[in-house]
């Protein structure tokens, strides 16, 4: 460089007018352009260093980020769009709607949908399921109704209780139920069992309910004379 040649030529410019005392300002330039000398050729040396190692590491320098070298190898997409693969089972396309045939089923729609419309969707009813009673389970729910009907005579009440419960396929228990209890009871349970049964028809219960109950107790009437010896007159 330009620069180190002239710092050369200077000194020895001032060694060759031989041997001389130096002014203490003239020593401390020539000091000062000593040192910056040295560390020019300290930085020309360690940047030749590093662009050698780079070189052995790194081995050839990779193409430029513009250079057709480097996208010749890219296997991202160059238009922006996908790589044709068929779609919709082979179907797909632009301006395909799919396979001939194919079916697809209505989609519920989703609250966290942006596009979802509240109104849209119109009212919402809730409405209770309420299961179907176990056999067991309605001997247990239906004799207090009858109970307490001996006590207060209110077919209405046990009408509306009954309403609340899932009788299901068992509504034929009811009736079978209501006159066994009766004939444990007193003459006037048997009465109010009569009157009960009588509302209970077309509400509660239906014709063939009523039918199938008397027809089981015909056929378990000698378990009942065990227990009401009298079964068989009333």
């Amino acid at each position: 460089p330009a620069g180190a040649e002239e710092e050369d030529g200077d000194e020895e410019l001032l060694e060759a007018g031989g041997p001389r005392t130096w002014t203490p300002q003239e020593k401390l330039l020539h000091e000062a352009r000593l040192k910056a000398k040295a560390k020019r050729r300290l930085r020309r040396t360690s940047s030749r260093d590093s662009t050698r190692e780079s070189l052995s590491e790194g081995g050839e320098p990779g193409p430029e980020p513009g250079s057709p070298k480097g996208r010749a190898h890219d296997r991202r997409s160059r238009m922006g769009k996908g790589r044709g693969l068929p779609k919709k089972g082979g179907a797909g396309g632009k301006g395909v709607w799919g396979a001939p045939g194919v079916v697809y089923g209505y989609q519920e729609p989703d609250a966290r949908d942006p596009n979802y419309d509240e109104a849209a969707q119109g009212d919402t009813v809730y409405a209770t399921v309420v299961p179907e009673l176990e056999e067991g389970e309605l001997e247990k729910n239906v004799q207090p109704m009858v109970m307490e009907y001996f006590e207060h005579g209110d077919t209405s009440e046990v009408m509306e209780l009954l309403r609340g419960l899932n009788l299901g396929s068992r509504r034929h228990a009811v009736p079978s139920l209501a006159v066994a209890l009766a004939l444990e009871g007193k003459a006037s349970h048997r009465e109010l069992t009569s009157r009960l049964l009588s509302d209970l028809v077309g509400h509660v219960v239906t014709p063939e309910d009523i039918a199938w109950a008397f027809d089981k107790m015909l056929r378990d009437l000698p378990d009942l004379i065990l227990d009401t010896p009298e079964a068989p007159q009333v």
